[in-house]
């Protein structure tokens, strides 16, 4: 799917056109966010040539693999464009950084345990694993109210 993005200071309402040969689940679920103010909790991921929008209740972790941003969901895997500063900025509270490379969902956690050299470890209920730095473990800590 092509997308085209103009802006423009003398518009007076922001608006969408969408040109399409079929109307598809994913145009319409687009549409409907487009339309509703919820639009700010949904994020713009990649899988192959397709773009998908993914609440942010769907993502369990976010992390930079082979210089891309990578999303894990409960059952896929996409990928964004974006640095992942820039997606940061985007997230709410319930995500955290755990490492330089990774973000994870704070409700997607299945278990914390100790691990190496004063970082801890973490699996997420999809099954995913990673580590806690050191550096962001105090973060982490606050993050969860410990």
């Amino acid at each position: 799917m092509k997308v085209n993005l103009f802006v423009s200071r003398d518009i007076e309402e922001p608006h969408a056109d969408i040109h399409t040969d079929e109307l598809t689940d994913n145009i319409t679920k687009a549409m409907s966010i487009l339309e509703s103010d919820e639009s700010s909790e949904m994020l713009a991921v990649r899988k192959g040539l397709d773009i998908a929008l993914l609440e942010f209740n769907e993502v369990y972790m976010l992390k930079v693999e082979n210089k891309q941003v990578n999303v894990y969901t409960e059952s896929g895997e996409y990928f964004i464009k974006k640095p992942l500063y820039q997606v940061e900025e985007t997230l709410t509270g319930d995500f955290v950084r755990i490492s330089k490379t990774t973000i994870i969902n704070l409700k997607k956690i299945g278990r914390v345990a100790p691990s190496l050299k004063g970082m801890m470890f973490i699996e997420l209920k999809n099954g995913l694993k990673d580590n806690i730095s050191r550096k962001y473990l105090p973060g982490f800590k606050q993050a969860l109210d410990l």
